[in-house]
């Protein structure tokens, strides 16, 4: 604890008020989210070593999936300010064990110009992370920009070729070890959601937004709990955070002029919603529909009937994959900590938001 006292002091005394990080005896993590929240305003890089050591401190890293929000928020300001990466990190530094995974994650999803070399670095002076640091480098783990929305799922046709080829009984070792690589998506990987978030309380940036706001369409989705919950989510946090800031309400305006048909009248309640100050009817919009969606199932198994007779085979092989995924998805995705939208579904039914 000495030794983060003497980082506050110092840093107390090198920067203006309004840039300084909460004091060590602020109620963390909530001090460092709004902090983090605040940042943009008045952005000094060369403070957040000090917060990340904090939040560390409070144990609010320890659990990755509900720490989406400050990998995003430590990867903007390494993206935002690419000729101070190096100190950046550096004075993050030494963090325990349990923590060293930000840092390696962050600098990969900074897309900063030489974000390998910096990750190299870290690969060294972390023996214990040197793993998750190559999987990074060798591209076994992917960087944000590669990140998909959904894992691909082949149709029906295919999965009916495969079944005639003999591929589903003599599968190719090099295919199939690949196949077996775990896919991160934004599908299966809520806390992503925090991540883009997070980035645009570091940078103030259109960019992570716009990202968010793809995933509107899901907010309407018959067959998946995970994606109806992930688009819920983009949809509850966009309207909670727009409804407090006129800023982001200016972004969302001037994106939606911009949308595709699918997500033009999604974006539009958001908007209507954050200018009204009536989030809750989103919230309560969403768990009706994912009360809805568990209890009757995927809306294209119910929707059955209407696809005519093609074969029990077909049916067979068509409906397996999803037969399969419909496994272990009765829990919704809803964690607590210092994720925004992991823990959104926590704030629906009322006018919270994230403060």
């Amino acid at each position: 604890m000495r030794r983060f006292l003497i980082s506050f002091l110092i840093l107390a005394l090198i920067l203006p008020a309004s840039a300084a990080p909460p004091p060590a005896t602020a109620n963390w993590p909530e001090a460092g989210q709004r902090w983090i929240k605040k940042y943009r305003a008045k952005p000094e890089p060369l403070a957040v070593p000090a917060v990340i050591q904090m939040l560390s401190h409070s144990g609010a890293l320890k659990e990755p999936d509900s720490s989406g929000l400050y990998v995003g928020f430590l990867a903007g300001v390494l993206n935002a300010n690419p000729k101070k990466a190096q100190a950046i990190i550096e004075k993050t530094l030494p963090l325990p064990f349990e923590d060293q995974w930000i840092v390696i994650r962050a600098v990969a999803y900074s897309q900063i110009p030489d974000w390998r070399n910096h990750m190299s670095v870290l690969a060294a002076r972390l023996p214990d992370r040197r793993v998750m640091a190559e999987r990074y480098l060798s591209g076994e783990l992917p960087t944000l920009n590669q990140i998909a929305l959904e894992p691909y799922k082949p149709g029906t046709v295919e999965k009916v070729q495969s079944f005639f080829n003999g591929d589903m009984f003599f599968k190719d070792k090099e295919k199939e070890k690949e196949e077996k690589k775990r896919q991160i998506t934004f599908a299966s990987n809520a806390e992503l959601i925090d991540t883009l978030w997070g980035i645009y309380f570091a940078t103030g940036r259109e960019g992570p937004i716009a990202q968010i706001v793809t995933l509107l369409p899901w907010s309407k989705e018959r067959d998946s709990v995970d994606k109806l919950t992930i688009g819920s989510m983009a949809r509850f946090t966009l309207a909670s955070n727009a409804a407090r800031d006129a800023d982001l309400l200016r972004v969302l305006k001037n994106l939606q002029e911009r949308q595709p048909k699918k997500v033009k009248p999604i974006l539009a309640e958001v908007i209507e919603a954050a200018e009204l100050a009536d989030t809750a009817r989103l919230g309560k919009d969403a768990l009706a529909a994912l009360d809805e969606l568990k209890r009757k199932g995927p809306g294209s198994t119910r929707d059955l009937l209407t696809w005519g007779s093609v074969g029990q085979a077909a049916v067979s092989a068509g409906c397996l994959g999803l037969a399969v995924a419909s496994v272990g998805t009765a829990g919704i995705p809803c964690v607590v900590g210092g994720a925004l939208s992991t823990g959104a579904l926590r704030y629906i039914g009322s006018s919270g938001g994230v403060e």
